[in-house]
């Protein structure tokens, strides 16, 4: 995998965001994890949500974001309220 959007979940505009907040590389993706990614976002694009989060952990494990175990997505959650970003 070359590019962001060869993962799960990453369609061409969320992969715009993640270039824009300095993550271009699918590794580099697995390194930041999916909450600091969503936080980079976060700081220059105001549409980062619970669904993008998903999107971004699936994107990491490799699997559709549907597919999170329910505990997972309630880490998830956590996370977004403990951070004001909108679930």
């Amino acid at each position: 995998m070359n590019t962001l959007s060869d993962l799960p979940n990453i369609g061409k505009t969320l992969e715009e965001k993640l270039i824009k907040a300095g993550i271009t590389t699918p590794q580099e993706l697995k390194n930041s994890g999916s909450e600091n990614a969503l936080l980079r976002i976060s700081a220059i694009d105001e549409s980062a949500c619970f669904n993008m989060l998903c999107a971004l952990e699936g994107a990491i494990q490799g699997i559709r974001w549907h597919g999170l175990p329910t505990e997972r997505k309630e880490e998830l959650k956590q996370f977004l309220r403990m951070k004001n970003i909108p679930i």
